[in-house]
């Protein structure tokens, strides 16, 4: 190409861009990692580092990972819970599948995940848009009912009767007269799903598991809230989706 161009070689080494120097990137992929709940592999800290005017290949961001024992929580083996037996409710499954929504708050979904604090099991309920996988509501607690489920609602931002459909799985803490209530005054459809069609809940819940809650022990409900309010803010407004 130097000689198609007509310049001495020497141009284009003297123009070239150097190298990172291996210390900086070294530093920058520590905080990186360690900024975002040690979650990261090459793929997220390669991009991360582009925002900062750095090019490193993910071989070496690999490399550099290892040489400091940098460790992804996605590289744990996870346990993989059986389903219970659901209810047979006549409510129908609204939503179909049709994961890829265009409008905001046109259908949300939900599940509930159980989390160990102290020496006892409590739960966690978020409520996730499927026009963007936002959280828009979380709650935590003792108890797995229709409170719970409740006190997610009671945190979401806005009108709740802007919310057009509500699709769960068909456990009875979605099914319940206490939900019937909610919907009813805030003009929410119900969507019960079929086997594997509440399948952004269960892999948000698996994103929230593996870089969450499997990575912190819990002291208290007040504790398991906290964390939970911070992980949300993290995984809406900073998180490389």
């Amino acid at each position: 190409m130097c000689s198609v161009l007509q310049i001495a070689r020497s141009t284009f080494y003297y123009e070239a861009k150097e190298r990172p120097n291996e210390d900086v990137v070294t530093d920058a992929i520590v905080d990186i990692f360690h900024k975002n709940r040690k979650a990261y592999g090459t793929r997220k800290i390669k991009a991360k580092l582009q925002e900062q005017g750095l090019v490193a290949s993910r071989r070496r961001i690999g490399r550099i990972m290892q040489e400091q024992g940098l460790v992804s929580t996605y590289t744990i083996a996870q346990f993989k819970p059986h389903k219970t037996a659901c209810n047979e409710a006549a409510t129908t499954n609204v939503l179909d599948r049709e994961f890829d929504q265009t409008e905001a708050k046109r259908f949300v979904v939900s599940d509930l995940t159980y989390v160990k604090v102290g020496h006892r099991w409590h739960y966690v309920c978020a409520l996730i848009d499927l026009f963007n996988r936002e959280i828009i509501g979380h709650s935590a607690g003792p108890h797995k009912d229709a409170a719970l489920v409740s006190r997610a609602f009671a945190t979401v931002d806005g009108d709740l009767s802007q919310i057009q459909w509500f699709h769960t799985d068909r456990g009875s803490e979605f099914k319940n007269e206490t939900m019937d209530e909610l919907m009813d005054t805030f003009k929410i459809g119900r969507s019960l799903s079929a086997p594997y069609d509440n399948a952004v809940a269960e892999a948000t819940y698996k994103v929230m598991k593996t870089e969450f809650i499997h990575q912190m022990e819990f002291q208290s409900l007040h504790h398991l809230k906290l964390e939970l309010y911070d992980y949300v803010n993290w995984f809406n407004k900073h998180r490389i989706h």
